[in-house]
């Protein structure tokens, strides 16, 4: 453990994200697991609006949320068509 104060504060702010951004990740898995498998409209929206806004918040890449709207909607057209 660190001796120094702000070392201190940085390690409870680490720990405080983490959680944070753990629970958004497991959150992305569910919403676009439920988009998947009832393939109505308003569950696909919300998965892509949750991956959008967990881009914006920096929990995962731009890129990867770019990367995982884009396999979703390729999916769904797969099953579709």
């Amino acid at each position: 453990m660190a001796n120094i104060k702000s070392q201190i504060k940085r390690i409870g702010q680490n720990e405080r994200r983490r959680e944070r951004n753990k629970a958004v990740r497991s959150e992305l898995k569910t919403r676009v697991k439920n988009a998947v498998t009832t393939e109505d409209e308003a569950s696909v929206r919300l998965a892509l609006k949750r991956l959008d806004k967990a881009a914006s918040q920096g929990v995962i890449h731009k890129n990867q949320a770019a990367r995982r709207k884009s396999r979703l909607m390729a999916q769904l057209a797969r099953t579709k068509g």
